[in-house]
């Protein structure tokens, strides 16, 4: 029989790439098997969403348990498991959402608080920020910016979007201070050139930037955004499919900076697998969603629901010892940093960091990453870039991981590094 790449050939699309030809045959925890028997250290998590590692226990005994007695139901019938998802939901979002939405992916959760925030408002106005990542699917891919290459030969866009700049310290070469203020000041520009802040319905934000290269934002910048959205009636849309579910040491990346969104999107991690997402909002909010006029055949599903509610119950043991470890990882890479000069930033939360290297001349090094990528193959692990020049390396390891896996992983970026300097 070919092997699995030829046949990849033969009856897959060229247009979903992979991040390596490797065939994984096996998975457990912080690893993965390939079909020669050779084992990797999965820091990619499935791009952020396998935080409780492949094969968690207790997400599979839940979702063997609802195979067991409903697979799907399509809006046909009322099931449980969808209400423990919600519930479950409902005691770790921030204050003030209480129902959710449920829909098969983030790119899907974003079309489907898009609709809801311009429907509800009256309002068709969307302002997002520079370097963010929402989804690739047609609407979505309006908001999207992490890479031109995202958007290239799909124009128009989805109108009435407008892109204002997210604070880039380093890409600026400004401190954080600088570049809050410079970000604010132009956001007040579009508003006074662009559009006026009465025809808009939403802000639409990452609060750390996942495909543009890990940015976080600041307490400040968001402290400020919550305040131009009370003051001109807009929404506050949290996009936390990458931020969310212990990733940054908290539930949820807003939890750390103090505020609160009127909408959060999730996605990713939320059933560590299994394909679902899903909107919160106030009960108010929702109220004003007109019954109908959205929907999904299968967003929600009754296993994947399953699998959000155990994962969510197990997350709940697992994060507190997540500041633990990314106290650990930062420590590391710090002294990793001082040593290597490809190193141009370290920046993120948790355990989601971003290393971004950069030349002499302090330009993106797109080559350093595509070394250490092949090199930490080499050795035994996958891991991920991101950034508009995909030069920043893409630190997501599992929550659940080791300390010794977790060094073994820094040992491996380094010696990449190291080799690459060479």
């Amino acid at each position: 029989m070919p092997n699995l790449n030829s046949r990849i050939r033969e009856v897959l699309a060229p247009v979903s790439a992979y991040n390596s030809d490797i065939e994984i045959v096996e998975s457990k925890g912080s690893w993965v098997t390939d079909a020669g028997g050779k084992n990797y250290l999965d820091f990619t998590c499935g791009i952020a969403v396998t935080n409780l590692g492949h094969q968690h226990p207790d997400v599979k005994t839940a979702v063997l348990e609802q195979i067991d007695r409903l697979w799907h139901a399509g809006g046909s019938f009322r099931f449980d498991s969808k209400i423990r998802a919600a519930e479950a939901l409902r005691e770790v979002t921030p204050e003030g959402i209480e129902q959710f939405v449920f829909v098969n992916s983030g790119g899907e959760a974003i079309e489907a608080a898009i609709k809801m925030a311009k429907i509800t408002t009256k309002r068709q106005g969307i302002v997002a920020f520079r370097g963010g990542f929402h989804g690739r699917t047609m609407g979505a891919l309006s908001y999207t910016t992490s890479k031109a290459f995202y958007r290239q030969g799909y124009h128009p866009m989805v109108p009435s979007v407008f892109i204002a700049p997210f604070p880039h310290p380093y890409e600026w070469h400004m401190d954080q201070e600088e570049a809050d203020q410079w970000a604010l000041d132009e956001l007040e520009r579009i508003f006074r050139h662009d559009v006026a802040p009465k025809e808009v319905a939403a802000f639409l934000i990452e609060p750390i930037q996942g495909e543009g290269g890990y940015y976080p934002a600041s307490s400040v910048f968001m402290h400020r955004l919550r305040q131009l959205a009370d003051q001109h009636e807009i929404l506050l849309i949290v996009d936390e499919v990458q931020t969310g579910f212990g990733r940054t040491g908290n539930w949820f990346a807003v939890d750390r900076l103090g505020v609160l969104p009127d909408v959060i999107v999730l996605g990713k991690a939320i059933a560590n697998g299994f394909p679902l997402a899903a909107v919160g909002a106030s009960t108010q909010q929702m109220a004003a969603w007109p019954s109908g006029s959205h929907g999904s055949t299968f967003g929600g599903n009754p296993i994947s629901c399953a699998a959000a509610a155990a994962t969510i119950k197990t997350l709940d043991k697992v994060i507190p010892r997540v500041p633990l470890l990314a106290a650990h990882a930062s420590a590391r890479i710090e002294e990793i940093a001082q040593q290597r000069e490809s190193i141009g930033d370290v920046r993120g939360a948790g355990l989601m960091i971003g290393i971004e290297l950069s030349g002499n001349d302090g330009k993106p090094d797109a080559a350093a990453m595509a070394h250490v990528k092949h090199q930490a193959i080499e050795a035994g692990m996958f891991i991920l870039s991101c950034g508009p020049d995909s030069n920043v390396i893409r630190f997501v390891p599992p929550l659940t991981v080791n300390e010794a896996d977790l060094d073994l992983g820094l040992d491996i970026i380094d010696q990449a590094l190291a080799s690459y300097e060479d």
